[in-house]
């Protein structure tokens, strides 16, 4: 990445250890950053920003700029969701496979010296109906890798007619009424925050089970939990968790475990991972790529 933008004519400065505070002693002296998830870019940041033009982030999502006054200072954001849609789409589709046959729970038993079959009776996806919320990036990329599998795919999404051949769009309503499975593609925003709670759940027909690597936020998780107390909810592959920090490189605001949590950590029809669905060696670099096709689409001198 970075030899790419010095060939172009970039002049380029790494600095990935630095306080917020320190780099923002400097930020005027920059027309563009590439940042990741260590700190959020606020208005305060962005004031002393002056010569600011684009800011980068090497993902998908923007929660951690405020974005609404960035733009009114006139500072292009770009992200990039297309470098690691097929990561999340992979990873989505592996935690489905691995909760529906039992393979952790398998896995751990035989390594104690246990040989339970019974117990251990998976489920088929076949004839399932898989039911996903956001259909941008992340969405479609995961609706085309269940093309292999007899399943009827549907979606909800706020833009209307998006739709395609491999995902018919629904209502939120018809979406609630009928899946076995529920996929979460959406991003961190003030609407999505805490949209899946107990109403949001209660609203669902039949017991379902429900894949989110989205944003750790927008499920309460104390009200999933209840959900599965209750078998309303079959199981969870959770990538993200209400308690990471903002930057996703450790897990919790404080050192006690909060209830919720360690119920999750318990149970056996849940399966978590350290918010790195889309974060493989390959999208690792396919990210950067992106990052650095769209900063010479726009500003290569």
């Amino acid at each position: 990445m970075m030899e790419q933008l010095q060939t172009a004519g970039f002049v380029n400065h790494e600095d990935f250890t630095s306080s917020k505070e320190a780099i923002e002693s400097k930020i005027q002296d920059y027309n563009g950053i590439v940042i990741r998830s260590r700190f959020k870019i606020d208005k305060a940041f962005l004031d002393k920003a002056t010569n600011l033009q684009f800011i980068a982030r090497v993902g998908a999502g923007l929660e951690s700029i405020d974005c609404d006054y960035a733009k009114t200072k006139n500072i292009t954001l770009i992200a990039a969701p297309e470098g690691n849609r097929n990561a999340v789409a992979e990873h989505t589709l592996g935690m489905i496979l691995s909760l529906f046959n039992n393979l952790n729970q398998a896995d751990r038993e035989i390594r104690s010296g246990q040989w339970n079959r019974e117990s251990n009776r998976g489920h088929e996806l076949d004839g399932k109906t898989v039911g996903i919320i956001g259909y941008g990036n992340m969405g479609k990329s995961f609706a085309k890798k269940l093309r292999g599998f007899n399943v009827d795919v549907i979606c909800y999404d706020i833009q209307e007619n998006v739709g395609d051949e491999n995902c018919k769009q629904v209502s939120l309503q018809e979406l609630q009424q009928k899946v076995d499975v529920l996929s979460l593609h959406i991003p961190w925003t003030p609407e999505t925050n805490g949209m899946v709670n107990k109403v949001f759940i209660d609203g669902f027909v039949k017991p379902f089970w429900i894949m989110n690597t989205s944003r750790g936020n927008n499920i309460v998780t104390s009200d999933l939990v209840a959900a599965m107390r209750s078998g309303k909810v079959l199981g969870a592959g959770l990538d993200v968790l209400e308690y990471e920090k903002l930057s996703f490189e450790t897990l919790f605001q404080e050192n006690d475990t909060p209830e919720a949590f360690q119920y999750l950590l318990d149970a056996s029809n849940v399966i978590l991972s350290p918010h790195v669905a889309g974060w493989t060696f390959e999208s690792h670099e396919r990210l950067a790529q992106v990052i650095v096709d769209k900063i010479m689409m726009k500003y290569a001198l």
